[in-house]
């Protein structure tokens, strides 16, 4: 079995820890703060570092900062314990390089699971790596996607241009080689709308949009905006780490969008009982490639500067979640945003979906979950 390494300064807690993993086999050794644990990672290469985050001397986010730091040790997987409500404190966790966290108090059958998904994610993506997408295809789909992303760039340069005569040359533009855009959208929103008031609408507006920017801030999203009833966030690759990129903090980012769903779902019935509403669900997409965030100004008005995510991953995030709520999926990915993240997450049906504007369908997947 593994070899877990548990760095924990509360003598209860870390004996629980303990128990529960060596019951399941693993091998474990105990520290009592981040810089035991570091001396006991140093000799061992453990599978697995299970760490609290508030801890004497070094805590976890130092200990997980120089784990990270050194070359030979930066891939070991870290769960976190934190009994820290602020989300910005798991932000940092999330964003720094942990791989999950558990929030104190926990039961054991969640750690054992927090524990199964770090341990057998290298297996499984080590198996699903040895998979080979056809290349003549995959090289049609590049080509074409660059084609259309040229046609794209031209077609908003020109219209910006009539509307912004004096622009700024694309000096305060930043342009992003490798992205994950999320799109986000209300499928029955209009049904939605119909039964209720409008003081009523702009409540379970708030309720939804705000968990929906938490969510996003919490896994570290480079950008986001609202786009009528839906919100697009761009995650970037300057926050990647040995262990989470882009690509899994976005995936991630989608299945806490769709988990939180339910909750909304379950406070419009107690709440408005009878009103025959209907099932209020959300369809995610992801989708990876080039992005640029261009920094808008309005000289003609002396309105605020404005940051606008154009390029063609944005487009075809839009479409492919139309076309992910046609197929009854709740979040669709492409396999260019999967293959970041192969081994870390289940996926459902495949597809060649039809996009509206492109000659080419889009080689798309259903995102069901996270490995275990």
């Amino acid at each position: 079995m593994a070899l877990i390494i548990v760095m924990e300064d509360d003598a209860s807690t870390r004996m629980l820890v303990a128990s529960v993993l060596k019951k399941d086999g693993h091998d474990v050794l105990t520290a009592e703060d981040g810089s035991q644990g570091l001396q006991l990672v140093g000799p061992r290469r453990p599978d697995l570092i299970i760490s609290d985050v508030q801890m004497p001397g070094m805590n976890g986010f130092q200990m997980l900062a120089a784990l990270r730091a050194d070359p030979a040790n930066a891939s070991i997987p870290v769960i976190l314990l934190t009994s820290l409500q602020e989300r910005a404190h798991m932000r940092i966790g999330m964003t720094t390089g942990a791989d999950d966290y558990i929030t104190k108090p926990f039961r054991p059958g969640e750690l054992r699971e927090a524990v199964a998904a770090q341990l057998n994610k290298r297996t499984v993506q080590a198996n699903l790596q040895a998979l080979v997408v056809d290349a003549a295809v995959q090289q049609a789909l590049v080509e074409q996607k660059h084609q259309l992303a040229k046609l794209y760039e031209q077609r908003l340069a020109a219209e910006l241009s009539e509307r912004w005569p004096e622009g700024g040359n694309g000096a305060g533009d930043e342009r992003l080689a490798s992205a994950t855009v999320l799109f986000v959208d209300i499928p029955n929103y209009a049904t939605v709308a119909q039964k209720l008031d409008s003081q009523e609408l702009a409540d379970l507006v708030k309720k939804f949009y705000g968990s929906a920017n938490d969510t996003v801030h919490l896994f570290g999203a480079r950008h986001m905006r609202f786009v009528g009833e839906g919100l697009l966030a761009v995650f970037a690759a300057d926050t990647d780490t040995h262990t989470v990129n882009h690509g899994l903090r976005a995936a991630r980012a989608a299945l806490g969008l769709v988990d939180s769903t339910r909750g909304i779902h379950d406070y419009l019935e107690a709440r408005y009982p009878g009103r025959s509403l209907p099932p209020f669900e959300v369809n995610v997409a992801l989708h990876t490639g080039a992005v640029a965030l261009a920094l808008l100004q309005d000289p003609l008005h002396g309105g605020p500067a404005q940051t606008l995510p154009v390029g063609d991953a944005v487009s075809a995030t839009m479409l492919l979640q139309k076309q992910g709520r046609a197929l009854g999926w709740h979040i669709i990915a492409s396999v260019a945003a999967l293959r970041a993240v192969t081994g870390a997450v289940k996926t459902g049906a495949r597809a060649m979906v039809e996009l509206p504007g492109r000659s080419l369908p889009m080689d798309s997947v259903e995102l069901v979950g996270l490995a275990l």
